[in-house]
């Protein structure tokens, strides 16, 4: 597992994570982070406290991410209105080349341009919260204060 935390995009995300605070630290899974149940089970903790790193756009080529917690699925309404845009899904070779990461993968920070970020509120009711951390078996745990203080990110009801 080494190898996993010396790769460039962990190694990315761990620098970015160090500057905000030299004591979070990424954990190396055995197991697969892709989606938020599989991270929720190789750390033996609820899928809820799980953050999916979520890319949207407007029409116009806006692009915004969303956290949210893991038992969660983003209401592309609520963003809309929200937004005051059209809301549509990029695809994977957009999200990678405007973060910089693929799919699974995705952290909430670090990325190649800066977005504006949405926080589910939802992912509050967790003392601690794990996002991905530039590979889908890395993972990093931050509080949620914290992660609204990193990623700069302001916190709607944003979920069906």
């Amino acid at each position: 597992m080494e190898k996993l935390l010396n790769k460039k995009t962990v190694l990315k995300v761990k620098n970015y994570l160090n500057k905000f605070d030299k004591n979070l630290s990424i954990i190396s899974l055995d197991e697969t982070a892709r989606s938020s149940k599989e991270a929720g089970n190789s750390l033996n903790v609820k899928t809820g406290a799980i953050v999916k790193s979520l890319i949207f756009k407007s029409i116009d080529s806006d692009y915004y991410l969303c956290l949210i917690s893991g038992d969660k699925t983003v209401s592309i309404n609520k963003l809309s209105k929200l937004t005051k845009k059209e809301i549509l899904k990029p695809n994977a070779n957009e999200i990678k080349e405007i973060t910089g990461f693929s799919i699974g993968g995705v952290p909430p920070v670090a990325h190649k341009i800066k977005m504006r970020t949405y926080i589910d509120k939802n992912l509050n009711r967790f003392e601690n919260i794990y996002a991905a951390a530039g590979h889908p078996h890395c993972v990093f745990k931050i509080n949620f204060e914290n992660l609204c203080k990193i990623t700069n990110g302001y916190i709607y009801d944003i979920v069906n």
